[in-house]
């Protein structure tokens, strides 16, 4: 039974999200802002968070950044809000996937499970060769899902950890957009997709690289896509 943080300030739609939740066999955790939502998951186990953006003391896109300190659990953003700047600050922040209110609660469920397939698949199948790959300074190890760029611990969330460990296995390949879309993913892009992946590559290349905008592990091939470098 996975365990699932629910956070938002409006306890109406937290009670209504654990009914759904409830009737799929999770197990609900319930926190009424971010600060509740950080101490809840410090003191329990927890598997995936859903994650309001705007809510007093602490709001989701703060919550986040804390979270994405001490855990690489999956996040759900919810927002009132269907901008996609408001999505992609999300997903800079850390977060995995996004659902804009009003929601209908199948597709959240749906969501939750996706998300949650995906994490297990990434905790289960690393482990299939014991395997460790390298390209120069950057060290991947699949069995302790570790990343190291020079001897120095690198935390990667999920889907930022599964998109370096595509290309870092298939160092010299450029990936377009779509291809690494589909990959991750499991589904056909659309129409938001390019900026989904932009968003967890520049969050990559922030945690990798010296200087970012001169990136010696994983490239833009302009027009084409990304790659990373045999070193």
């Amino acid at each position: 039974m996975a365990t699932i943080l629910v956070c938002d300030d409006d306890k109406e739609i937290v009670d209504a999200i654990e009914i759904y939740l409830v009737q799929e066999e999770f197990s609900v955790i319930k926190a009424y802002d971010g600060e509740q939502a950080v101490e809840m998951l410090k003191r329990n186990k927890v598997d995936l968070i859903l994650l309001d953006i705007m809510m007093p003391v602490m709001d989701g896109i703060q919550a986040a950044v804390k979270i994405r300190k001490i855990s690489s659990v999956p996040i759900i953003m919810l927002s009132a809000k269907s901008e996609d700047t408001d999505k992609i600050l999300g997903l800079n922040m850390g977060a995995d996937d996004y659902v804009t209110k009003p929601f209908n609660p199948l597709e959240l469920i749906a969501r939750i499970k996706s998300q949650l397939r995906r994490y297990t698949k990434l905790s289960n199948n690393v482990k299939e060769n014991n395997a460790v790959f390298s390209s120069g300074g950057l060290v991947m190890n699949t069995e302790t899902k570790e990343v190291f760029v020079d001897d120095e611990p690198v935390k990667l969330t999920p889907i930022e950890y599964r998109i370096l460990l595509l290309l870092v296995k298939n160092q010299g390949r450029v990936f377009s957009i779509d291809e690494i879309y589909e990959n991750i993913w499991n589904e056909e892009p659309f129409a938001s997709s390019d900026n989904t992946v932009a968003v967890h590559i520049r969050h990559i290349r922030e945690k990798i690289e010296i200087n970012p905008r001169e990136p010696k592990y994983l490239k833009v091939v302009w027009g084409v896509g990304y790659k990373v470098e045999k070193q």
